[in-house]
């Protein structure tokens, strides 16, 4: 919950873009940081919150991966990830996807996956993008499993007919965050995995937002048993403290230039304070058994969500994995035209009114609530939204 300065409560769907992991001022969160402020903050020297936090990420992260960078922003993880592909590879393109989001930085700016990164001078050479399987919106106007994942067939072709023959890495998702809350299908990730092998590239796999429990496992890529070369991790991770990274295997990791002392450091990352904060998170994802309670609790608030979808024809999709769920708003739904940005600033703001707050100000809405979230408080949050909906409903404003 949160409170605002007149003191009204409001139900958090929003979790600060997927940041709040344990909700606001989770007493253990608080006593981890109090207690670690009160010894050391800040510094680069080897200490006991990094050392411990760094043991337990090896035990949870995937495959091979048990070097880990830290950093303090997520774009800082993500263009050292590049580098690091750079360095093994010795190769310098990188392919994105479209609807990607992995920071706004110079180094990344080029594979931001829409036409925000217009008219902001020239992109980092070397980048390229290509459709992401995004199924309800598919550019190809196919549908799965029938389309045979063309999308990846033209990732395959797009390699090499567009690109200089020097890939060294394939950024990824396993479910977008920005472009709404995109779940790919099952076979999407793995098959993007077998491209990058085909031509020697790294396959980097931003789990920003799906890292953690977010989506019901630990890590986005468990779902599909993707083993990346690399991962960045970030938001939810510090629950809300400004601490990111990278994970990574010891061959990789070892790779000149970036293994030189200093090339791959940050002047805040692992600072005690930000170790403190992760080693704290992490710890209470896994006492608190988080990732189950996001698996259980997300299947309520989808099954929830779908019942919406049956009763509102304006709800043209509901898709999620745990707690990252998307609605798309549409104005038909055999268009699937997206409802106007005045109509759902109006469904914010009236879920605002009633209690809720969360990413409906867009017709991709998103819905990624702290991992401590209750089955009776994602039913309240449900019936919230049937509230604005019918609102919606009774105005016909969503034709417009």
């Amino acid at each position: 919950m949160l409170t605002d300065a007149d003191g009204n409560e409001y139900l958090d769907f929003f979790a600060g873009v997927a940041v709040a992991s344990l909700g606001h001022s989770h007493p253990r969160f608080v006593s981890g940081l109090t207690a670690q402020l009160q010894k050391l903050a800040v510094g680069s020297f080897t200490n006991e919150p990094r050392a411990a936090l760094l043991k337990l990420l090896a035990e949870v992260a995937p495959g091979g991966l048990k070097r880990t960078q830290l950093y303090s922003g997520g774009a800082e993880a993500v263009e050292a990830a590049i580098r690091l592909a750079k360095a093994y590879t010795k190769k310098f393109e990188i392919v994105g996807f479209w609807g990607g989001f992995h920071g706004k930085t110079g180094g990344v700016m080029g594979l931001i996956g829409d036409e925000w990164k217009q008219k902001w001078g020239p992109l980092a050479p070397g980048t390229h993008l290509v459709p992401y399987a995004d199924c309800y919106r598919c550019p190809f106007k196919l549908t799965h499993p029938q389309c045979g994942l063309f999308c990846v067939e033209f990732l395959r072709k797009s390699l090499k007919i567009s690109t200089a023959g020097a890939v060294a890495a394939i950024l990824v998702e396993p479910m977008q965050g920005t472009a709404g809350n995109v779940i790919p299908p099952p076979d999407f990730l793995p098959a993007v995995a077998a491209v990058a092998r085909e031509n020697d590239a790294l396959l980097i796999v931003d789990e920003m937002i799906t890292g953690f429990g977010r989506t019901g496992t630990m890590f986005g890529c468990d779902h599909t048993e993707t083993d990346p070369d690399i991962i960045t991790i970030g938001k939810g991770f510090g629950c809300g403290f400004p601490v990111t990274g990278l994970m990574s295997t010891d061959e990789i990791t070892a790779a000149y230039p970036f293994a030189k002392p200093s090339s791959s450091s940050s002047s805040y990352g692992g600072n005690p304070l930000a170790a403190a904060a992760a080693l704290t998170t992490l710890e209470t994802i896994l006492d608190e058994e988080l990732v189950e309670n996001c698996e259980r609790v997300g299947a309520v608030l989808l099954a929830e969500l779908r019942r919406l979808q049956e009763k509102y024809e304006f709800i043209g999709d509901v898709r999620g994995t745990g707690l990252l769920i998307g609605l798309d708003l549409v104005k038909d739904r055999a268009s699937k035209e997206l409802l106007t940005r005045a109509v759902t600033e109006d469904i914010f703001r009236g879920a605002l009114r009633r209690g809720l707050l969360l990413m409906g100000y867009f017709p991709r809405v998103r819905i990624n609530p702290p991992l401590i979230l209750t089955e009776s408080e994602a039913r309240d949050g449900a019936a919230i939204l049937d509230e604005v909906f019918a609102e919606v409903a009774r105005t016909g404003r969503y034709r417009q």
